[in-house]
């Protein structure tokens, strides 16, 4: 059986593979400067799924790597998580029909919420994964660029009204710092939204991370910086 609860990110910055810092775009690191390259050896290594994120489209408010997507899509039989841009009708249609299995949202969830209800109608909420970005307690939008006035709470309980039934939730303190997950956040949202199906982002050091995120009751776990600094090899993946 595949294991799609590991899930690898590839961030995306013209047309680079990166890593940011805290979402910091002036604290990068470049780790290729072909993201195909690292989807096939992702792939070629037992991962069966990536989170793709647009940063540049975060940023700007419309999709920007379409041609990355449609790569990895074709070259690769992963399941393609898509993220960063997407705000139209339009723009979620295109991300499916470029290859994504599943489309990625934040900011809409916070603007414009009756729209992403009509995607979930639309699509079902297997093919709609929600973005809870957290600074303070408050939701993080626009590429991290602005905090919301909503708490993390609200902003569960108003999605799981909607029918959102999948949510990944960074703590952005956390992100690229190799600090060791939110632990008791994400205990915290199990407990209180059991029906949510919840995947752990930011701060992964080493696999005891992954498997306490696993135990905790978390449904998946992204990783990024730890599996390109070689903190959690393949192997151990793996073996889960």
């Amino acid at each position: 059986m595949k294991n799609n609860n590991i899930i690898v990110a590839i961030d995306l910055m013209d047309n680079k593979c990166v890593r940011l810092n805290q979402g910091n775009f002036n604290k990068k690191k470049i780790y290729s400067n072909n993201p195909i390259d690292i989807a096939l050896l992702l792939e070629d290594n037992g991962i069966h799924r990536i989170h793709l994120v647009d940063l540049d489209g975060a940023r700007k408010g419309k999709v920007i790597h379409w041609k990355v997507l449609e790569n990895i899509a074709k070259n690769t039989n992963m399941i393609i998580d898509f993220g960063g841009g997407i705000h139209t009708k339009k723009d979620i249609q295109s991300v499916f029909e470029s290859g994504a299995d599943i489309a990625t949202v934040g900011s809409i969830a916070v603007n414009n919420p009756s729209l992403l209800k009509e995607w979930i109608n639309v699509y079902g909420h297997e093919k709609i994964l929600v973005g809870a970005d957290i600074k303070h307690d408050k939701i993080a939008i626009d590429g991290w660029k602005n905090i919301s006035n909503i708490s993390l709470l609200k902003f569960l309980k108003e999605k799981k009204k909607h029918g959102i039934k999948y949510i990944f939730c960074t703590d952005i303190s956390k992100d690229g710092e190799l600090s060791g997950p939110s632990f008791l956040l994400y205990k915290k949202i199990i407990h209180q939204f059991p029906s949510i199906k919840l995947i752990a982002s930011g701060g992964v050091r080493n696999i005891d991370d992954i498997k306490k995120l696993l135990e905790l009751g978390c449904f998946g776990v992204i990783i990024g910086k730890a599996i390109y600094e070689n903190r959690i090899s393949f192997h151990e993946i793996l073996e889960l």
